[in-house]
């Protein structure tokens, strides 16, 4: 009776494993994988019972040597595949891979995972997929990578079309819907890359959107313009990290508005009038933010913008009557001359805090700190061009030559200072932006001064690392600090295009050339032996 229901016990417990391996490999319903780790245990139970109750055979079995042999050799066997296994549980819970293309394209960006590192409560990600018209492997393969980032984010995914009532409770109209949930707050993206996906956990993250805003009615850079020296393209940038942008004419409203985040002065080419400047210099004392860029005059006649250095002077910035000159060659890089300086290593500061890329910056004008500074503030810089470049202060004749010398005792010997941030307590009452959470005061004024508008343009903004230069000081000025980063990049385009005849000599070498070089070998080797 003990040795029938030992048999039957074998049998069952080996269909329970049998069942649970393919549970656990079938890839249509991947929710029943869970149901795997059950069936094994009870199918390893009954085996260890059966196991009991027929230990005589198995005892009076080993004593044979036919099964001593074989019991070494299943042992081995064994061995190796303990080994085996020990290695995937070690290589699943210490995961480390190696991204070997170009661009790191499948390596999350270090934006990505800077706002995943500060992640304080549960991320739960859901993906919305129909088995039938979507290929979920890429989302799976992309947010794998979210979830060994950060213990905080989990990853659910959904058949939209048998959970039906999960897809209408979270609003989810397409397939491939990713619904964002953190604190309470839900965000809906469409799209597997890293960039869509980044920016919609910025976006749930921050809750609130913040508001920046342009001055507009002294020839300023555009942020709806499409040409070349518009902004359309920062524009984007920074609607994809949940800032809101518009435009704004101070000599119309009379102040800052009041939900205003940064304010942006980008390029006039007239000065702002005197009550525009007193209303940014109040907006200034209840702790605004600023952002300044300032283009060199065209020639030495052209009217200084006195009023708008003026309020600059007044936070320590010293501008500059001069275009920066670059004779390392570096511009040459990007298709330009030495009027056009760059950048490639920075001065300490939050903004290039792990900042690692060129930037460039067409026709830029030194800004940097007055030496000892005003009112108690002095800027440090962040942005500084090469040992050799200088400030040139001969303007018309660069502008009808283009030639370059440095005169020592009239031009600014480099390295030269085109971009300095300066911060201070605020010591006035605070504005609380309309809709802002009344509790989050902003703790001091900051203002960014720098000497060109042309490098975050629609024509330059994507040299090297000119975008994220421009959206870090965006972040910083915002307060944004985890918003300091770089951005997650597109693959480039590496296909390998061949001719028609480059074409045919590869088919006839896969087809005919390496297999009948195998055989040869082979044929050769034949006739040696025989």
């Amino acid at each position: 009776m003990m040795r029938k229901l030992a048999d039957y016990s074998n049998w069952l417990a080996i269909a329970l494993v049998s069942v649970a391996l393919a549970l656990f490999l079938q890839p249509w319903r991947p929710e029943w994988s869970g149901y795997a780790r059950y069936l094994a245990v009870a199918g390893l139970v009954l085996l260890l019972l059966s196991m009991l109750a027929g230990w005589r055979d198995i005892a009076a079995t080993f004593q044979r040597r036919q099964t001593r042999l074989s019991t070494i050799t299943i042992t081995s066997v064994a061995v190796v595949l303990g080994i085996l296994v020990l290695i995937n549980i070690i290589g699943t819970r210490q995961s480390k891979r190696w991204d070997l293309t170009a661009n790191a394209v499948y390596t999350l960006s270090d934006q990505t995972q800077n706002v995943l590192k500060k992640l304080d409560g549960p991320l739960a990600i859901k993906v919305f997929y129909s088995q039938k018209e979507m290929d979920l492997q890429r989302y799976k393969d992309q947010l794998a990578e979210y979830e060994h980032a950060s213990s905080h984010v989990s990853v659910e995914y959904v058949d939209a079309d048998r959970q039906r009532a999960k897809a209408i409770q979270y609003k989810v109209e397409a397939y491939g819907t990713v619904v964002l949930e953190y604190n309470g707050r839900v965000e809906r993206v469409t799209g597997s890359g890293e960039q869509d996906l980044t920016t919609g956990i910025i976006k749930v993250v921050t809750g609130t959107q913040k508001k920046i805003y342009l001055t507009q009615g002294h020839g300023e850079k555009s942020p709806d313009s499409t040409e070349r020296a518009g902004f359309s393209t920062v524009k984007t940038s920074l609607e994809r990290e949940n800032y809101g942008v518009d435009k704004v004419a101070l000599i119309e409203h009379g102040q800052v508005p009041a939900d205003a985040a940064v304010l942006i002065v980008a390029g006039p080419k007239t000065d702002l009038l005197a009550p525009e400047v007193e209303a940014i210099r109040k907006y200034l004392a209840g702790g605004g933010k600023l952002m300044v860029m300032l283009d060199p005059p065209e020639s030495s006649k052209s009217a200084p913008l006195a009023n708008l250095e003026g309020l600059l002077r007044q936070w320590g910035f010293d501008i500059g009557t001069n275009v920066v000159v670059d004779a390392s060659g570096l511009g040459q890089i990007f298709g330009a001359d030495a009027a056009t300086p760059v950048a490639a290593s920075y001065p300490a500061h939050p903004i290039t805090d792990r900042f690692g890329y060129m930037t460039a910056y067409p026709l830029a004008r030194s800004i940097g700190p007055l030496k000892n500074g005003a009112n108690g503030h002095t800027p440090d810089t962040f942005i500084r061009t090469s040992p050799r470049s200088w400030g040139e202060s001969d303007i018309d004749g660069l502008m009808k030559s283009g030639e370059v010398k440095f005169d020592e005792g009239k031009d600014l010997k480099g390295p030269v200072s085109i971009g300095a941030a300066v911060s201070a307590p605020v010591d006035a009452p605070v504005q609380t932006p309309a809709g802002a959470d009344k509790n989050a005061k902003p703790s001091e004024t900051r203002v960014v001064a720098i000497g060109d508008s042309d490098f975050a343009s629609n024509a330059y903004v994507s040299v090297q690392g000119n975008r994220d230069m421009f959206m870090n000081t965006i972040g910083w000025l915002a307060q944004q600090e985890n918003l300091i980063s770089i951005r997650p990049r597109e693959a480039s385009d590496r296909r390998l295009t061949m001719t028609t005849a480059e074409t045919r000599l590869i088919f006839f070498l896969a087809i005919f050339g390496i297999p009948g070089a195998i055989l040869a070998m082979g044929v050769y080797t034949w006739w040696r032996r025989r």
